[in-house]
């Protein structure tokens, strides 16, 4: 729920940042905001087993860095950051969570009883 809500503000962000590139606090905010979010679905798909998510999410979070910023031409940061929203919506299709299952699930697994 936490990483779903994070992708859809990083989408939001990553698209109001092409607007609003010259302001310099909101794009300190926006990198912080996409790096955490990429970092998040980095774990999430390294805990599903997605290597290849990992490893283009790692990417992202790397260029999106406020720590360590990288240095793009306009155009580059353009193309990244279209390539981000992508991503960051086909995260949202693709990475989905399996529902917990309850005690009841857990003891006969051939009935699947999600958790309340």
């Amino acid at each position: 729920m936490v990483t779903s809500l994070m992708k859809w503000l990083s989408i939001v962000c990553l698209i109001l940042g092409l607007t609003m590139r010259s302001s310099v606090g909101y794009q300190i905010g926006m990198e912080l905001l996409v790096c955490v979010a990429a970092l998040a679905v980095v774990v999430q798909a390294f805990r599903m087993g997605k290597h290849l998510w990992v490893l283009g999410f790692a990417l992202i979070a790397t260029l999106f860095n406020p720590a360590v910023p990288v240095t793009l031409s306009s155009n580059m940061f353009l193309l990244a950051n279209l390539a981000s929203v992508g991503a960051f919506a086909l995260s949202l299709a693709v990475l989905r969570a399996e529902p917990l299952l309850s005690i009841g699930g857990i003891m006969h697994p051939h009935r699947r009883i999600e958790s309340l």
